[in-house]
């Protein structure tokens, strides 16, 4: 993982919304100097996004780990060995096996290309990157974030962004998808430093609960 240029104008677009927004001004104020640890484009890092969908991070990145000791490296190939009883030692369900095994094959058989996802739009990225079975939309715009470092994507189906912005905004209830949606639209086009900062001032309030 690294914090690049890419991470480094992410947190410039955070100081610009600490200055514009007083409630991302409060979350600033809790984040600090964050980092962005950016993480390789590719396989890997997909995986890893499957492994983290509906668990902590902390689960996911457990997870991972194991799954890199046992690989070594995670390529398509090397996944694409392993037996049932490794993938759930690893902390793979059933269902995650499949979705991770499907998208080793389908990247090895070509029919996939992470590299030209890189080059896409924003919106033509999550498009492809969905038609994948098992990577919905959120697993796609954190590919975007994580792995590609764009800087407007706000993963609006994030229960821990929605539970940060009900924090921040004091609502009685975590928004909806579509309200944070709204919301999110008037943080464009620095939408994904304003993720990093809901982000950390969630983490933070779960600390201290």
């Amino acid at each position: 993982m690294t914090t690049d240029r890419r991470g480094s104008a992410i947190r410039r677009d955070a100081a610009v919304l600490a200055r514009l927004d007083p409630a991302l001004a409060r979350a600033a104020a809790v984040a600090g100097e964050f980092a962005v640890p950016l993480r390789s484009s590719g396989f890997a890092t997909l995986v890893w996004l499957i492994l983290g969908q509906q668990v902590s991070i902390e689960a996911a990145e457990a997870m991972f780990c194991r799954l890199e000791e046992t690989l070594g490296s995670v390529t398509p190939e090397g996944l694409l060995g392993l037996d049932d009883a490794t993938l759930r030692r690893c902390g793979f369900t059933r269902q995650k096996a499949g979705y991770a095994r499907g998208l080793a094959a389908a990247v090895t058989a070509g029919s996939v290309s992470l590299g030209d996802i890189a080059g896409l739009s924003d919106q033509d990225a999550v498009a492809a990157l969905t038609t994948l079975r098992g990577v919905g939309v959120w697993t796609a715009e954190n590919y975007l974030i994580w792995a590609l470092g764009r800087r407007d994507v706000f993963p609006v189906h994030d229960l821990a962004l929605r539970l940060g912005w009900q924090l921040l905004s004091g609502a009685a209830a975590p928004p909806s998808p579509d309200s944070m949606r709204r919301v999110a639209a008037g943080w464009s086009p620095r939408r994904t430093a304003a993720a990093f900062l809901v982000w950390h001032y969630y983490l933070a309030a779960r600390r201290r609960a």
